[in-house]
């Protein structure tokens, strides 16, 4: 199977500005329908414990941050607490998400600067987050949008690495990427457009062996192929980060769990 690209340059028939916007959207779409309660699925109870989160997810997984954050949580529950932590008992704390040193320093930094300039509060606008230590514009943004309900683009590895192979853009550069995508959709879409990226580039189009034969829009992508194409071996490639059902949390807010108590998987999933 072939589509055609979106880059300007696919061979005879390049694609209009208006067509790469109705298949960018129609791939959303498709998303939403696989991935309906798609979230951060990093496990948090105020905008504080997010920010905190988002900042430790950093090259380990969401699970594992969800392993550590309530122990941190329990001794240092607010920016107060854990701006005047003693920088070695927190280290203990996150040394299961690797890179413990910085991460501390981080969050304790970020701790002091919420106390020093916001009086404690986790501040809802971007240009303010990012002047905390360890905060870029990417966590700014799934704090932004997951915390306050305020659109933003996250581009992470995933977001990067699917946009380009769908090209929505040919951007390398985090910020451009952001720019770029955000010129395709309306901006009320562009966090919950997010997570369905994120959370299919963690479970159906990996980096290394995306599973093409198994991908629900695979009829839209101009990479089809690049990855196992025959639908069986496709299905032993799906992995969801959590070992469980697509989008388990350790601790999923109600609204996520069906009627016998146990995490409700997307349609589509089994």
């Amino acid at each position: 199977m072939t589509t055609k690209g979106t880059s300007g340059k696919s061979a005879g028939n390049p694609e209009s500005r208006t067509a790469l916007v109705r298949r960018a959207r129609r791939i959303n779409r498709e998303l939403a329908e696989v991935y309906p309660y798609a979230h951060p699925e990093l496990d948090f109870e105020n905008p504080f414990q997010l920010l905190v989160a988002t900042v430790l997810s950093a090259q380990t997984t969401d699970l594992r941050v969800n392993q550590t954050t309530p122990g941190l949580f329990a001794k240092y529950p607010t920016p107060e607490d854990l701006a005047a932590a003693n920088p070695e008992e927190v280290e203990e704390i996150l040394r299961p998400c690797g890179f413990f040193r910085a991460k501390t320093r981080s969050v304790i930094g970020l701790s002091k600067g919420l106390v020093e300039q916001f009086d404690g509060e986790v501040p809802g606008r971007l240009e303010d987050l990012v002047t905390l230590p360890g905060v870029g514009r990417k966590t700014a943004f799934v704090v932004l949008g997951n915390a306050f309900g305020r659109p933003g683009i996250t581009v992470d590895t995933h977001f990067q690495r699917l946009v380009r192979r769908w090209r929505w853009t040919e951007e390398t550069d985090p910020d451009k990427i952001e720019a770029a995508i955000g010129t395709l959709f309306p901006k009320g879409d562009w966090t919950d457009l997010s997570h369905h990226v994120i959370w299919h580039g963690r479970r159906i189009c990996h980096a290394r062996k995306p599973a093409c034969g198994a991908c629900p829009i695979a009829p839209l992508c101009p990479a089809y192929g690049e990855g196992e194409t025959d639908p069986e071996k496709a299905k032993k490639l799906l992995k969801y980060e959590k070992g469980g059902f697509p989008g388990q949390r350790l601790n999923p807010p109600q609204a996520y769990l069906d009627a016998g108590g146990r995490p409700a998987p997307p349609l589509g999933a089994g």
